[in-house]
């Protein structure tokens, strides 16, 4: 069978079963959208916010990329999708709290340790190669921990992939502005696709603790 073909099944199920018993906060929703927190996710098909946090339509903000990046606050000419969406969840829908969701076995992160894709600037990887490399120096700090790339080194490579996103979400000027006046918290956390467990960091202690 197709897979749109089992998409369109799956859509049935739900106008059949689901909609109806949610019709009025369907409607409330199609008003507009008030949610309260932002989600930076992967990409990966694995990880969806939604499902994990077991919420209903409307309550996240999420955006989703490879490897859970935020990048650094820029002002250069291009395409900034995910700064674009930070825009307007602060700004617009002025969400209260934002979290960095990272997860394991990233195939992003993976890749940016091993460098897959460093030798790909003009042929296939060349969006991958210049996307995850905001962790290059991320990269060099865990080499010179790890002397060979085994599951620990991409643990800790994904570790480090939610503090260097939260330190960019930092150097944009009305996150910043807003985290200091108490408006807006950030956090990080990490799920375990082999555990089904989530690891929430903190900052603090700078470490990341099962809840």
């Amino acid at each position: 069978m197709p897979r749109f073909t089992r998409l369109i099944e799956g859509y049935r199920r739900f106008r059949k079963d689901e909609w109806p018993n949610e019709r009025n906060r369907w409607s409330e929703l199609a008003e507009g959208q008030s949610p309260k927190v932002m989600v930076i996710a992967c990409s990966d098909s694995r990880v969806d916010p939604a499902q994990i946090f077991d919420t209903n339509p409307g309550e996240i903000f999420v955006v989703r990329n490879v490897a859970n990046l935020a990048p650094p606050f820029e002002t250069t000419p291009g395409r900034h999708g995910v700064s674009a969406a930070l825009e307007f969840a602060v700004t617009q829908l002025e969400v209260e709290e934002i979290l960095v969701l990272g997860h394991g076995s990233c195939g992003g992160c993976a890749a940016a340790l091993s460098g897959k894709f460093d030798d790909a600037p003009s042929g296939e990887g060349r969006f991958i190669a210049n996307w995850v490399s905001m962790l290059h120096d991320t990269r060099d700090r865990v080499r010179a921990r790890h002397s060979h790339i085994t599951a620990d080194a991409i643990l800790e490579m994904e570790w480090e992939a939610v503090k260097l996103s939260l330190a960019n979400l930092r150097t944009f000027p009305w996150i910043a502005e807003r985290e200091k006046n108490g408006r807006l918290k950030l956090h990080g956390a990490h799920f375990s696709i082999s555990e089904g467990r989530l690891y929430v960091l903190d900052e603090a202690e700078d470490s990341f603790r099962p809840v």
